[in-house]
């Protein structure tokens, strides 16, 4: 990954550009800025700088006989986290140099982290595959302050919760050649292996031994075969246990039911709900959260084959229920429901499953919305609370009773799709995985559980805006990060 480090420094090294943040209360600006600097309100009202959150106006201020560049930038009034996190991501996308410093002590301590983090995660460049760079990327932030003890737990925050994002971009960003089921796998073990978390991998053989009816019939058309990944975070004093299950096809052809040519460009993002956990797994350990996790990585590539899965087809998931086939481009919910039935085998407090399960979410929300629903009203409420603390769009959505019983099969326990309806497919797809919760250790009602469709957020087709670049954005991995903070 390219990505903005960040680094302590008692002053602003002469050879980076100063940013000078601003604040805007009532008609007047006040500037955050190194000692012995003149009032730097005159020149910026030269230029006609407001202080609008994320407003930049590069200007020359005098130094020591001399003049020095620097970079204003606007906060608004400074109360809003979210705002202030989209102005450090103007900030990085206005800068045209590698190296830039910037005087916090004048900050709230939440504006001051927003700040940083926009940056940072606004700095993020996907570059192994291009042979020259586009342009200049941020590479360095200079953290000013006098308070390094203060500072330093802010920058290992910051640092932790960007770089979790930075690796699920990475691996969705990952070119399908070079991602197969098993290379996914491997980087969760590699993550798994560095943190201290303990991991285990069934490859093909194993799924097909084990039971693993969804995985295998969905990755047997492929010459690269499936894989599922179990990751389990125990940290002492935990005193809740949540098992997270991602979507993984690393690329997603349709099968036999194909997708038309121009549908399939993108389709390497299918993995982002499993590379997902991998992030927050990773981000739980050096944040240190106080709550057990349990990761589920459901692992396949979805190709057409002699060998591949015909619609007609009934399959046995994992735990016995048997599905039949009508769409194989239905494949999502069919790895997702092995994962979800065996991590309802442990009994955990909550299961979310994380996936990029339907183009009915875009239809229906768009491409920022992240689509919640689940058998929980209080952990549906409380995800959605924590996806708009942290500045990520998300809205619950129902699973009405009538739309899973347009999932009867005359010949298996239900079928994954049905067939000539296209209304509320988004709705659907969530009824099918609900079929797969299992029931709570104590028998008193099903484990409470949330899913997330993240269809469209989980790729930016368009221009960068605010912090989130072009392409990958590793959406929900800051929102489960906020969520278990909240109950560690």
């Amino acid at each position: 990954m390219t990505l903005a480090t960040l680094e302590l420094a008692e002053s602003a090294p002469d050879a980076q550009l100063l940013v000078l943040p601003v604040i805007r209360l009532e008609e007047s600006l006040t500037v955050s800025a190194p000692a012995g600097l003149p009032d730097l309100e005159p020149y910026l009202e030269a230029t006609g700088f407001l202080g609008k959150s994320g407003e930049t106006q590069k200007i020359a201020i005098p130094v020591d006989g001399g003049v020095r560049a620097a970079i204003a930038l606007g906060l608004g009034d400074a109360s809003d986290e979210e705002q202030a996190r989209r102005a450090g991501g103007a900030l990085a996308r206005a800068v045209a140099t590698s190296a830039i410093s910037v005087d916090v002590d004048a900050l709230e301590p939440a504006i001051r982290e927003a700040v940083l983090l926009g940056a940072v995660l606004a700095s993020y460049r996907f570059t192994p595959y291009k042979s020259e760079e586009d342009d200049a990327a941020l590479a360095t932030i200079s953290v000013v302050t006098a308070d390094e003890a203060r500072a330093s737990a802010e920058i290992a925050r910051v640092s932790a919760i960007a770089s979790s994002v930075a690796l699920v971009q990475d691996a969705v960003n990952t070119p399908p050649n070079d991602l197969p089921p098993a290379a996914l796998a491997d980087i969760a073990v590699r993550v798994a292996e560095s943190k201290g978390i303990e991991s285990r991998v069934w490859d093909a053989e194993q799924l097909r031994d084990g039971g693993f009816g969804g995985l295998t019939a969905v990755g047997q058309g492929s010459s690269r075969g499936p894989r599922l990944v179990r990751l389990d975070y125990r940290p002492e004093g935990a005193q809740l246990h949540v098992a997270l299950v991602g979507k993984g096809i690393t690329f997603d052809t349709g099968g036999l039911s194909l997708k038309p040519a121009g549908s399939m460009v993108g389709m390497k993002f299918d993995m982002a709900g499993a590379a997902t956990i991998v992030g927050v797994l990773q981000a739980a350990v050096e944040l240190d959260i106080k709550v057990a996790i349990t990761g589920w990585l459901c692992i396949a590539e979805n190709m057409p084959s002699s060998t591949a899965t015909r619609p007609d087809d009934v399959v046995t998931i994992y735990g016995g229920k048997t599905v039949e086939i009508t769409n194989t481009d239905a494949e999502g919910r069919i790895v997702m429901a092995d994962g979800i039935a065996a991590a309802s085998e442990e009994h955990p407090d909550l299961i979310i499953d994380i996936a990029t399960l339907t183009g009915a979410q875009i239809v229906a929300l768009g491409d920022r919305t992240t689509a919640v629903m689940g058998n929980d009203d209080a952990w549906i409420s409380s995800v959605v609370e924590a996806s708009r603390s942290i500045g990520e769009p998300s809205w619950a959505m129902p699973i009405p009773e009538e739309v899973g019983d347009t999932l009867k099969s005359p010949v298996a326990d239900l079928a994954n799709m049905r067939s000539g309806n296209r209304s509320a497919g988004m709705l659907v797809a969530a009824a099918f995985l609900e079929r797969f919760v299992g029931e709570r250790a104590d028998g008193e009602g099903a484990i409470p559980w949330v899913h997330l469709d993240i269809a469209g957020p989980s790729n930016n087709t368009s221009a960068a805006y605010g912090y989130v670049p072009k392409g990958a954005t590793g959406v929900m991995v800051r929102t489960l990060i906020a969520l278990l903070e909240s109950r560690s």
